[in-house]
Protein backbone atom coordinates (compact mmCIF):
# COMPACT_ATOMS: atom_id res chain seq x y z
CA UNK A 1 0.00 0.00 0.00
CA UNK A 2 1.21 3.81 -0.80
CA UNK A 3 1.08 6.47 1.69
CA UNK A 4 -1.32 7.88 -0.43
CA UNK A 5 -3.77 5.29 -0.68
CA UNK A 6 -3.43 4.91 3.22
CA UNK A 7 -3.81 8.56 3.86
CA UNK A 8 -6.93 8.77 1.77
CA UNK A 9 -8.54 5.59 3.91
CA UNK A 10 -7.58 6.65 7.45
CA UNK A 11 -8.95 10.00 6.85
CA UNK A 12 -12.28 9.38 5.89
CA UNK A 13 -12.31 6.76 8.81
CA UNK A 14 -10.78 9.69 11.31
CA UNK A 15 -13.75 11.87 9.48
CA UNK A 16 -16.43 9.79 10.52
CA UNK A 17 -16.12 10.81 14.34
CA UNK A 18 -18.41 13.80 15.16
CA UNK A 19 -16.32 16.25 17.59
CA UNK A 20 -18.84 18.78 17.86
CA UNK A 21 -18.91 18.29 21.79
CA UNK A 22 -15.07 17.91 21.98
CA UNK A 23 -14.13 22.17 23.00
CA UNK A 24 -10.45 21.64 23.67
CA UNK A 25 -7.54 22.04 21.36
CA UNK A 26 -6.42 18.48 20.69
CA UNK A 27 -3.51 17.88 18.16
CA UNK A 28 -1.89 14.81 17.37
CA UNK A 29 0.98 13.12 15.06
CA UNK A 30 0.97 9.82 13.50
CA UNK A 31 4.23 8.69 12.04
CA UNK A 32 3.71 5.40 10.17
CA UNK A 33 7.19 3.40 9.79
CA UNK A 34 7.51 0.46 7.30
CA UNK A 35 4.75 0.22 4.74
CA UNK A 36 3.07 3.44 3.55
CA UNK A 37 5.80 5.21 5.68
CA UNK A 38 4.77 8.82 6.13
CA UNK A 39 3.09 11.17 8.53
CA UNK A 40 -0.51 12.96 8.79
CA UNK A 41 -1.84 14.95 11.46
CA UNK A 42 -5.54 14.67 13.51
CA UNK A 43 -6.54 17.79 15.27
CA UNK A 44 -9.77 19.00 16.82
CA UNK A 45 -9.97 22.24 17.25
CA UNK A 46 -13.79 24.42 18.15
CA UNK A 47 -15.86 21.10 18.01
CA UNK A 48 -14.34 20.55 14.56
CA UNK A 49 -11.92 17.70 13.23
CA UNK A 50 -9.11 17.96 10.95
CA UNK A 51 -7.30 15.11 9.31
CA UNK A 52 -3.76 16.31 7.30
CA UNK A 53 -0.55 14.77 5.25
CA UNK A 54 1.59 17.10 7.01
CA UNK A 55 3.74 16.72 9.96
CA UNK A 56 2.44 19.40 12.98
CA UNK A 57 5.10 20.67 15.37
CA UNK A 58 2.68 21.75 18.32
CA UNK A 59 1.41 18.86 19.06
CA UNK A 60 0.35 17.33 22.30
CA UNK A 61 1.04 13.70 21.84
CA UNK A 62 2.93 11.63 19.14
CA UNK A 63 1.91 8.34 17.69
CA UNK A 64 3.97 5.88 15.75
CA UNK A 65 3.50 2.53 14.39
CA UNK A 66 2.66 0.88 11.31
CA UNK A 67 -0.09 1.52 9.25
CA UNK A 68 -1.17 -2.04 9.87
CA UNK A 69 -1.96 -0.98 13.67
CA UNK A 70 -3.11 2.67 12.59
CA UNK A 71 -6.05 0.67 10.14
CA UNK A 72 -6.70 -1.69 13.00
CA UNK A 73 -7.16 0.81 15.55
CA UNK A 74 -9.19 3.20 13.00
CA UNK A 75 -11.29 0.15 12.62
CA UNK A 76 -12.29 -0.70 15.66
CA UNK A 77 -10.39 -4.12 15.67
CA UNK A 78 -7.61 -2.79 17.66
CA UNK A 79 -7.96 -0.69 20.97
CA UNK A 80 -5.21 2.44 21.08
CA UNK A 81 -4.18 1.41 24.44
CA UNK A 82 -4.34 -2.30 23.97
CA UNK A 83 -1.78 -0.92 21.25
CA UNK A 84 1.06 0.65 23.64
CA UNK A 85 0.67 -2.71 25.68
CA UNK A 86 1.45 -5.09 23.07
CA UNK A 87 4.20 -2.71 21.84
CA UNK A 88 2.41 -1.77 18.71
CA UNK A 89 2.01 2.03 18.90
CA UNK A 90 4.26 4.10 20.65
CA UNK A 91 3.42 6.99 22.78
CA UNK A 92 5.18 10.80 23.54
CA UNK A 93 4.07 13.56 24.51
CA UNK A 94 0.96 14.70 26.86
CA UNK A 95 -0.15 11.07 28.34
CA UNK A 96 -3.57 12.53 29.49
CA UNK A 97 -4.28 14.40 25.66
CA UNK A 98 -2.88 10.84 24.35
CA UNK A 99 -5.72 9.14 26.29
CA UNK A 100 -8.36 11.47 24.82
CA UNK A 101 -7.36 9.51 21.53
CA UNK A 102 -9.13 6.91 22.33
CA UNK A 103 -12.20 9.29 23.04
CA UNK A 104 -12.20 10.42 19.37
CA UNK A 105 -11.83 6.41 17.77
CA UNK A 106 -15.06 5.54 20.20
CA UNK A 107 -16.93 8.42 18.90
CA UNK A 108 -16.16 7.07 15.30
CA UNK A 109 -17.88 4.04 15.95
CA UNK A 110 -21.51 5.83 17.04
Amino acid sequence: MRYADFFAEIKSRFMEADVSDIHEHLAYQFNITGEAEGIFYVEVKDGKLYVEPYEYFDRDAMFTGSADTFMKIAEGKLDPIAAVGLMKLKVEGNIDKALRFKELIDKKRK
